[in-house]
């Protein structure tokens, strides 16, 4: 198999090294990854200027864009062929939820999925990475899976508990929770006496019940969600159709 792999961490991060390492003896992989953090970049292009591509010295390929940048260039100029699949990870931290719409690590997967690819976002819900152990073996069972029953062209977002491999009770397939409204944002001065702004945290959990990542998760279980690209809101075409059709007054 030919894996294309990819993140948001950047092209030094850890979960994209021990992610590398792990597949090596079983699929071809190439890494394009971008050259610094990118978290929260969502599925931004980079239009306004070219972009450059340099080899770091374990071999990884990182770019000056983002991660839809990277998975775009790889596929549609840079690799001599196709991937089989595009994985996006490892990432620190949880993707879930609302994190979905934001994360710059579901971005690289969605890009390949976009072009035709099966694909892969994978996360590590804890920002301390104490088991990456533990996500590897999840996408190279997932990997070795594909390759033996390919399940066609899709797009699956993947979260894995930080806990020990032996800990994990299993896998369930969920639906995307929400969370409460973000934090404000965080108003602080420069030191030249400027008016800053920090943007604030995510909001905790809303809507975490059975069936959802967060409920998964919080069980001991990975959670795996397949996702689509399609943001029609088809229950609502009807009344915004209604809504129109009724006569300005003023």
């Amino acid at each position: 198999m030919r894996i294309l792999l990819s993140n948001d961490d950047g092209y030094f991060a850890p979960g994209l090294e021990r992610l590398a390492a792990e597949i090596a003896p079983h699929a071809d992989i190439t890494v394009v990854a971008p050259e610094r953090d990118r978290s929260g970049s969502s599925n931004s292009l980079t239009l306004d200027r070219p972009l450059t591509v340099r080899r770091a010295p374990n071999g990884f390929l990182f770019v000056n864009g983002t991660p839809t940048d990277c998975v775009h260039i790889a596929v549609t100029g840079l690799l001599d062929e196709l991937p089989d699949m595009v994985i996006s990870g490892i990432n620190l931290g949880e993707n879930m939820g609302d994190d979905t719409i934001y994360s710059g690590t579901v971005a690289a997967a969605t890009e390949g999925y976009l072009l035709g690819i099966p694909s892969l976002a994978v996360s590590l819900t804890s920002k301390i990475g104490r088991h990456f152990e533990t996500a590897t073996s999840v996408i190279l069972e997932m990997v070795q899976r594909h390759r033996e029953r390919p399940l066609g062209k899709w797009l699956l977002n993947v979260n894995v508990p930080d806990i020990a491999q032996h800990e994990l009770k299993g896998s369930r397939i969920t639906r995307l929770g929400r969370r409460h409204k973000a934090e404000p944002v965080i108003k602080t001065k420069t030191p030249r006496g400027e008016t800053c702004y920090w943007v604030g945290g995510a909001g905790a959990a809303a809507d975490a019940g059975e069936g959802t990542d967060f409920h998964a998760v919080e069980a001991g279980y990975v959670s795996i969600t397949p996702l689509q690209i399609d943001l029609t809101h088809r229950a609502e075409m009807a009344g915004v159709a209604d809504w129109l059709e009724q006569r300005v007054t003023s």
